[in-house]
């Protein structure tokens, strides 16, 4: 009889015991990460685990195997408060790890887009330039053989994205193309032709402000190219200077007189590749332009574009545009 109420009082003292491990909430104050392997052992995991202070006891964690139902993930996940081990335990089984959002804003160019990867932690600047100017395999279905991707730049979509800490440059930009490729079959965006579209949609992002007038300058770049005159746009000036790592902040008579084929004031008909990614509504514009007369277009002095059909009028907007800015 005294023997099975020490067993008892044993059974009851390593229930409390367990209970208290599993159920007290236990890790680190400050953040902590814990990386964990593709098929690394539960064992093994729960060491990890509890040299990193997540957990108070590695074979209590190994034991909720018994109780708790799902496979352990691989990953990085983040601990920054204590918690019950049941809590740790669930989370590694829904694969909840660590990741940082990093969000893309239409327009954005790959020198944009390397800057905003270093500064989200997800890697450096140059390597990611490198990688995209590497990895143009990742656009061969929409590959023109007359004019072979430099970069990857136009596919490169527009978005809110979420990568782990370590995550590869190639995988982030595999990431992005994907999302590019899905935006491509809703818009029927297909072969090599796809690639004029993606041009001209850069274009539009860049030279519009206003939403309403995307159609509107599409139709003054179609118009321009029917009548073989150089579209004559800013933006692909200072796409020039940057692929040229010679980018001043401002246009100067040497950056319109550059000889690069980005030049669409030295060079007629559309650059021979994107000069930013653009967003879903200069795509629209870019598949569906405006049928004016419209040759030219300038900005004024509240953002807007002014549009004419004619040297003379245009002349008079740029006028009023340098007036309206010296007052």
């Amino acid at each position: 009889m005294k023997f099975l109420l020490v067993l008892l009082l044993l059974i009851l003292l390593a229930a409390g015991t367990a209970w208290y491990l599993v159920t007290t909430p236990f890790g680190p104050h400050a953040e902590t990460f814990v990386e964990i392997a593709p098929h690394t052992p539960t064992a093994d995991m729960a060491a990890q685990l509890e040299k990193a202070g997540v957990i108070r006891n590695r074979y209590a964690f190994q034991a909720l195997r018994l109780t708790e139902k799902g496979t352990l993930k691989a990953g990085e996940y983040r601990f920054d408060h204590p918690v019950p081990m049941t809590e740790v335990y669930r989370r590694i089984v829904r694969g909840d790890i660590y990741t940082i959002g990093i969000t893309i804003p239409e327009g954005y160019n790959i020198f944009d887009i390397a800057q905003a990867i270093q500064d989200a932690g997800l890697g450096q600047r140059d390597d990611f330039l490198s990688a995209e100017r590497r990895h143009t395999e990742l656009i061969a279905e929409w590959r023109d053989p007359a004019h072979p991707p430099i970069s990857l730049e136009g596919y490169l979509f527009p978005d809110t994205y979420h990568f782990a800490r370590h995550t590869s440059a190639s995988t982030i930009l595999s990431a992005m193309v994907r999302r590019f490729r899905q935006v491509a079959q809703q818009l029927n965006l297909a072969g090599p032709e796809a690639n004029r579209t993606v041009i001209m949609a850069s274009l539009i992002e860049k030279e519009v402000a206003v939403g309403t007038e995307r159609p509107l300058v599409a139709g003054v770049f179609v118009n321009r190219l029917a009548k073989s005159i150089p579209l004559a746009t800013d933006p692909t000036v200072i796409y020039a200077a940057l692929l040229d790592n010679r980018w001043r902040g401002t246009i100067y008579a040497s950056d319109l007189k550059n000889p690069s084929p980005y030049n669409t004031y030295v060079h007629s008909g559309l650059p021979p590749g994107p000069i930013c990614n653009a967003g879903m509504a200069a795509f629209q514009a870019a598949l569906h332009p405006a049928q004016t007369d419209y040759l030219f277009f300038v900005a004024d002095a509240q953002g807007h574009s002014r549009f004419a059909a004619s040297l003379k009028e245009h002349n008079q907007n740029v006028q009023s545009y340098r007036k309206a800015q010296n007052h």
